[in-house]
């Protein structure tokens, strides 16, 4: 159960009640060594911050250099990260300093307990407080040893139907490209779980998850490590998968999982939706499930499309001679594109969007991976740079915007 405390000045004062409880228990937990994570996020607006790109998030982990504890700070600026490493007492002054002044909210992992800070407006905010999430302490591992979310040597019930580990926990060797894959993949849903409702069961939809190797690693994250309720939908359109896939979900025991048989363009939810994944949609069936996502307002979408065929047939040859008079070059060269201007028209439709890099799929080389969450705000000069990117492009039409223009009002 949690509790709130509510603030007792408005955001523009001296700030007591809920923001100084977070800041004493942040303090407690640095001092025992018990701070186990903290994201800053929501930047408040008015901020200009450091340097041309304010910091919008701001991500903490503790590790271990040259035998001392520090805290490595990734702060987000734009498409880009950025990462430095502090002691305790300067992480309590910084955070002391843009809590509630630069960020509106904040989520501290402890060892007995989760904290959510949330400033609700200029007259309030609340201080939840529930039972911890993390169940094991983080790796303070820095450089030297990979961190895995799944590890090693560790049996995983999941890993192990899927072939990619013994039942002692080894990783086979012919199977180690997919056990980072699952791993990467992990690391990417870890990013936006803050973004995410922190009560209530997670609603999420995978559309196209083929054998489910990452269906099954999301409900293994959510359920078994975070300890969330889920409502997990695996979507393929092949009968003999799904049923395959349901077959091993019943037989793991794995709650609030299931697997239908559908097409991404007509399935219908029956809800809000938190998550949408879509790493295996070939060519403009990712455009058909990021459509859908926009259309149902989704919290967060990872999305890693497979081919991208349609921007290859709308480039011309004149727009740049010197790369599309080639062949695999212009492959290349439209995949770039085609994910470029799907990130532009999340933007216009309130994400904040970022290419970041990923693993291989199985049938495809491919490694980048579309992340967006939905701003509170959307950002009024994104409109203009999907027009401008469409005549950089000399193109005038995209699938993914028609299929948002076709959505039902």
């Amino acid at each position: 159960m949690s509790t709130e405390v509510p603030l007792q000045r408005p955001l523009g004062g001296n700030r007591l009640g809920a923001r100084e409880q977070f800041l004493a228990e942040l303090g407690k937990a640095l001092q025992v060594g018990e701070c186990w994570g903290l994201v800053l996020s929501q930047p408040v607006p008015g901020q200009a911050g450091d340097g041309a790109l304010r910091v919008e998030k701001v991500t903490v982990r503790p590790v271990e250099i040259s035998g001392q504890r520090c805290y490595q700070l990734a702060e987000r600026r734009g498409k880009q990260e950025f990462h430095r490493n502090l002691g305790a007492d300067e992480l309590l002054r910084r955070t002391t300093e843009e809590v509630g002044a630069a960020f509106a909210q904040a989520d501290l992992y402890t060892r007995s307990a989760d904290l959510y800070l949330r400033f609700n407006g200029r007259n309030g905010a609340h201080l939840a407080r529930k039972k911890p999430s993390r169940s094991a302490a983080p790796v303070l591992a820095h450089d030297r040893r990979k961190r895995y979310i799944i590890p090693e040597g560790e049996p995983c019930a999941f890993m192990q139907e899927i072939g990619v580990m013994t039942p002692a926990g080894q990783v086979k060797a012919a199977r180690q490209a997919k056990f980072r894959q699952v791993n990467r993949f992990l690391e990417l849903v870890e990013d936006v779980l803050p973004e995410l409702p922190p009560d209530g069961s997670l609603h999420v939809i995978d559309f196209g998850c083929g054998k489910s190797y990452l269906t099954f690693a999301l409900h293994h994250l959510l359920r078994n490590i975070h300890r969330r309720e889920v409502e997990i939908v695996g979507l393929d359109l092949k009968a003999g998968v799904v049923r395959d896939c349901q077959r091993i979900a019943e037989r793991l025991g794995c709650t609030g999982l299931r697997f239908e048989v559908g097409d991404i363009a007509g399935y219908a939810p029956g809800g809000a939706v938190d998550l949408v994944v879509t790493l295996h949609a070939c060519d403009t069936a990712s455009d058909a499930a990021l459509a859908r996502a926009i259309g149902w307002q989704t919290r967060a979408i990872l999305a890693a499309p497979c081919c991208q065929h349609e921007m290859a047939g709308l480039l011309s040859t004149d727009v740049l001679p010197g790369i599309l008079g080639f062949g695999i070059l212009k492959e290349r060269f439209a995949a770039l594109a085609t994910d470029a201007l799907r990130a532009a028209i999340l933007e216009r439709a309130g994400y904040q969007t970022q290419i970041v890099e990923f693993i291989d799929l199985e049938h495809t080389p491919k490694n980048l991976l579309l992340r967006a969450i939905r701003r509170a705000q959307p950002d009024p000069a994104a409109a203009d740079a999907v027009e401008l990117l469409k005549r950089q492009l000399g193109i005038r039409e995209f699938s993914l915007e028609r299929l948002l223009q076709d959505l039902p009002a």
